[in-house]
């Protein structure tokens, strides 16, 4: 793909104000309104393609064989990448259509399913040995609820890698736009962009919190951190994003953490031990 075809795929992002929310409220977060222009944009883009997802993999190591569970999978990309290198691989979203999507890329076998993250999750407890939380923990206020279905589906002693936007990017992101006090750094805060991509425009909000509140929640839930990554972009970007990486080869936009669950947390979900009966839909 040449470095132009890489541009039509991108999207821009602008900072908006809280109002424009409240105006219209169905119409933030609705990911099954702009799926296959999301999912385009999410296989070729800088962020996503050769920032976030190799990083996530890189952390995730030798995963042949082991049973992993891909949180807010989307149209499958980070699915498919684990499933090629010899993982048992289910996924789960929100969005009907992100989902239809992931199946037509990974065969009308595959275990993918209609839920959301913070209600019960229709797995039975210690499911998996890896779960993958792919930038979708940052669309919850509380981390609480989602993080205990998340320990009770993992086999004790499994692994939670987890990225989500960072916390300093985001303050820098409304102080660089001075609006400085719509995002004190150490406040939990809802923040909003508007998304433009393959000729739409939506707007997506999502949750800011800072990193003392970021490691509670995951100890709290029963988990201990092993990692915290701030990488690098992947080594390709270099040649297919040359005015990007030379203006900034380094730069912060997601922070990761690998995390293990704890052999004998004492924590259970809210929702009981095992309940995998109901849950959300988009």
């Amino acid at each position: 793909m040449t470095s132009s075809e890489h541009q039509e795929h991108t999207f821009s992002t602008r900072l908006v104000s809280p109002s424009s929310v409240s105006a219209e409220p169905s119409k933030v977060n609705d990911y099954d309104s702009f799926a296959a222009a999301y999912a385009a944009a999410n296989e070729s883009n800088l962020v996503n393609a050769y920032y976030e997802r190799p990083a996530m993999l890189a952390l995730a190591g030798d995963v042949a064989g082991r049973r992993i569970l891909d949180v807010g999978c989307g149209s499958g990309a980070l699915s498919v990448a684990l499933r090629d290198r010899g993982a048992m691989v289910s996924g789960f979203d929100s969005s009907a259509g992100m989902l239809g999507l992931a199946r037509q890329r990974l065969g009308d076998g595959a275990d993918l399913r209609v839920a959301d993250l913070g209600s019960p999750l229709p797995y039975p407890d210690d499911t998996f040995d890896d779960v993958m939380a792919s930038l979708v923990l940052h669309y919850l206020e509380d981390w609480g609820p989602a993080l205990a279905e998340l320990r009770r589906v993992l086999r004790p002693g499994g692994r939670l890698i987890a990225s989500v936007d960072h916390p300093f990017a985001v303050n820098l992101i409304h102080r660089e736009a001075g609006r400085e006090a719509e995002c004190d750094y150490f406040d939990t805060t809802k923040w909003t962009v508007e998304w433009s991509m393959g000729g739409r425009t939506t707007l997506v909000s999502r949750w800011n919190r800072p990193l003392h509140a970021m490691i509670e929640a995951f100890t709290g839930a029963g988990f201990h951190i092993t990692v915290i990554s701030e990488p690098e972009p992947d080594p390709a970007a270099r040649e297919l994003f040359p005015e990007a990486i030379g203006a900034e080869p380094r730069f912060l936009c997601f922070l990761f953490f690998v995390l293990q669950a704890d052999e004998h947390s004492g924590v259970q979900s809210p929702h009981g031990p095992g309940d995998g009966g109901r849950y959300g839909s988009a």
